[in-house]
């Protein structure tokens, strides 16, 4: 969850720009482009000025311009300036993370370069290449790229592109955390650049030195360097890259616990980005901004800027910025008690965090593969020259001599085959490397599809547990409420029937006052029986609603021993309205001592319920095995500890096997036929109690004798 650690190669991506993109004046290149409308290279070089001066403020617009470069160069043959506007397209894409464009582009400006025998053009070529693959984490051929690309630099005297391929090359082995071989590559490519007055190469080599203390977690350091990048990304008016900069010195502050300088920093980068349309920075500084909200406890603030930081890195197809995101979600609505969304960012982290442990294997292993034969190339490079210093010396004194001659071609020859041989596997291993990327693909393709169908089943399993509690309720209330009402008919319809008699008494000529005095005072009666068993009726409604009125998850004073009876009462008459012929013995032993303790009461019911039908539904078994003989028994306790409550839940059942007793809490497992339990009822009331309440749910089991679930909560 380190956003510093995904900006490693972003610096590089982001910097690196010609001078002329943040110094040309866009009103003043406008108006010469307006005055000299002749179609020459004067005009196609002035479009390039323009182009690099919109894309800090209109990256769209500086894109249209430069494509117009690139039709004009066509046009007039103009091999430079057509190479060179390629370039430029190709950064303008990178930087929108547009890869395949980004590397298409680079490609045509490889081959028009090629065409013009323009080796300083080849050199700054490899370099945009390198950084496209950089950007997607493809190292071994970012390293291949450097290896084309410096010789070539090299020949040109081009300095600095050499220099910004060998800073490159370092902020790989920061990439692969091999920082005893990338420190001192960075602080020498640092001092090159402040030598060159390459303002470009020094501030992304402080960012790469903050980035490795970062991660060594020297913060004096890394906040040390950090602020240098700022004080020249300042100077430079480069606010992609201070945007970058204020990213990594708030993700500094927020792995020290600083959150509020962490938030401070992170909203000016957020801000920074929106304003420049930096699409590469905005995912980072909005999820670094959700973590810092996660850490206070700012959950919707969290939620809402880690949705979208997931939204947008699902579009570049950044699995880093996916599985971090997916991970603050996750944590997020757990938080929030909101278990349902909760699993699924969870499992979404879990998938990528595989995928990505994979990859970093394969790219550590791909960059040693390449990386030892950059080193055997280059000491193949450093025996040919020795030879061609031999043999140009030998040339020299003996000019006459055939052998000398016939020797020298004789070692070319030999080297042109070795080379030869050195590109036919490099083809091969290009080639098994592509059929490896297609099978990851699909196999990708495949973990999606079955991750939708796991949360749809995960979705429905947690909704049919949810209505099995509900059914329990529902079953005990029917049967609880049942009783008044047979006392409230009953005794309505016997009312009925003295009021018939009492008018026939009345039509009698001679009237008996005696009878209907009697008749009277029976009916006073069962009215005010009537009354007493409608009341019952209704006091079991009240109770229960009052149980349900809170139900919002915020947590209540509550009477635990009225809580357990009345669930108790509750479950045991939702058994009895399946079965009449169960009979179980209840026995309840609470604590007078037991105070109001603080809990959410539709949640701990929900939990009691659980236990309450495991309990019978063990008794009910036994009961079918042992027979007449057998008299089932269920004892319900509270006790109040020094700094716990208790309810205690024993059953004298079949009793739990010790190898399923470790596995109870796991969500879906369950020992119930198919159709009859979803096994999350234990996996939700353990959540309950320990992530919700902060107490405990212990369990002891002795096979064929008895079982007794505990419920500890703070008191």
């Amino acid at each position: 969850m380190k956003p510093c650690s995904l900006l490693i190669s972003g610096w590089l991506l982001l910097a690196f720009l010609p001078a002329r993109a943040q110094k040309s004046p866009v009103d003043s290149l406008r108006q010469l482009l307006q005055t000299h409308p002749q179609p020459d290279t004067t005009r196609v070089r002035r479009l390039q000025a323009l182009s690099f001066a919109l894309t800090a403020t209109d990256p769209a617009q500086a894109r249209v311009v430069i494509e117009e470069a690139v039709t004009l160069s066509r046009r007039l043959h103009d091999a430079k300036g057509e190479g060179r506007a390629l370039l430029w397209l190709s950064t303008l894409y990178r930087r929108q993370a547009d890869h395949e464009q980004a590397r298409r582009y680079v490609r045509q400006a490889q081959q028009v370069f090629a065409r013009a025998n323009s080796r300083r053009g080849q050199g700054e070529s490899y370099l945009q290449l390198m950084l496209i693959e950089m950007m997607q984490g493809n190292y071994a051929p970012a390293i291949v790229a450097a290896q084309r690309g410096i010789p070539l630099a090299e020949q040109a005297n081009d300095a600095q592109t050499k220099r910004r391929l060998q800073a490159t090359l370092g902020s790989i082995y920061l990439n692969l955390e091999d920082y005893k071989a990338a420190l001192p590559i960075l602080q020498a490519a640092l001092k090159n650049g402040q030598q060159a007055g390459d303002q470009q190469v020094v501030m992304s080599m402080q960012n790469a030195l903050g980035t490795l203390y970062t991660k060594q977690k020297n913060w004096p350091e890394a906040l040390h360097y950090y602020e240098q990048a700022q004080q020249v990304a300042a100077a430079e008016h480069d606010e992609v890259n201070s945007a970058i900069n204020e990213t990594n010195v708030a993700d500094v502050y927020r792995l020290q616990g600083s959150y509020k300088q962490a938030r401070a920093h992170g909203l000016r980068a957020y801000r920074r980005a929106l304003a420049a349309n930096d699409t590469y920075t905005l995912p980072f500084a909005e999820l670094l901004l959700a973590q810092v909200y996660q850490a206070v406890h700012q959950l919707d603030s969290a939620i809402t800027l880690a949705n979208k930081s997931l939204e947008r890195a699902q579009q570049t197809r950044s699995k880093e910025n996916m599985r971090d995101a997916s991970n603050v979600l996750a944590h997020a609505y757990a938080e929030r008690r909101e278990f349902a969304p909760a699993y699924r960012y969870q499992s979404l982290y879990l998938a990528y965090n595989d995928t990505l442990a994979g990859e970093q294997t394969q790219r550590q292993t791909s960059a040693l593969r390449y990386g030892y034969e950059l080193d055997k190339k280059q000491a193949q490079i450093a025996l040919l020259t020795k030879t061609r210093q031999l043999q140009d010396q030998q040339s020299t004194r003996q000019r006459q001599q055939l052998y000398a001659l016939l020797a020298g071609l004789g070692g070319v020859v030999l080297v042109a085959g070795l080379l030869w041989r050195n590109v036919l596997l490099k083809q091969r291993a290009n080639r098994r490397l592509n059929e490896k990327n297609a099978q990851i693909a699909g196999q990708r393709d495949a973990l999606d599809r079955a991750l939708m169908e796991l949360k749809t089943t995960q979705s429905q399993l947690i909704q049919k547990e949810k209505m099995a509690s509900l059914g329990e309720l529902t079953a005990g209330i029917a049967h609880e409420i049942q009783n008044p009402l047979n006392f409230v008919n009953n005794f309505a319809e016997v009312s009925t029937e003295l009021i018939d008699e009492l008018e026939e008494a009345r039509q009698q000529p001679e009237r008996d006052a005696e009878l209907e005095q009697d008749l009277l005072t029976d009916i006073r009666e069962n009215l005010h029986k009537i009354n007493h068993h409608g009341r019952r009726a209704d006091a079991i409604v009240r109770g229960m609603l009052a149980h349900s009125n809170h139900g919002t998850g915020t947590k209540q004073p509550t009477k635990l021993n009225v809580l357990t009876e009345e669930y108790l009462r509750l479950a045991y008459q939702g058994v009895r309205a399946k079965d009449k012929s169960f009979v179980c013995d209840l026995q309840t032993d609470f604590s007078e001592k037991l105070d109001k303790i603080p809990v959410v009461p539709q949640d701990i019911g929900r939990v009691l319920v659980n236990l309450f039908s495991n309990a019978f539904y063990a008794m009910q078994q036994r009961s079918q095995q042992e027979g007449n003989g057998y008299q089932p028994q269920v004892s319900v306790q509270t006790r109040q500890e020094a700094d716990h409550v208790e309810i205690r839940v024993r059953d004298n059942g079949t009793g739990i096997p010790e190898p399923v007793r470790t596995k109870i809490f796991q969500p879906f497992f369950t020992t119930k036929p198919t159709g009859q339990g979803t096994g999350l009822g234990l996996s939700l009331s353990y959540d309950i109690v320990t992530k919700g309440h902060g107490g405990q749910l212990l369990v002891e089991s002795e096979l064929g004798r008895y079982t007794e679930f505990v419920v500890q909560l703070p008191a």
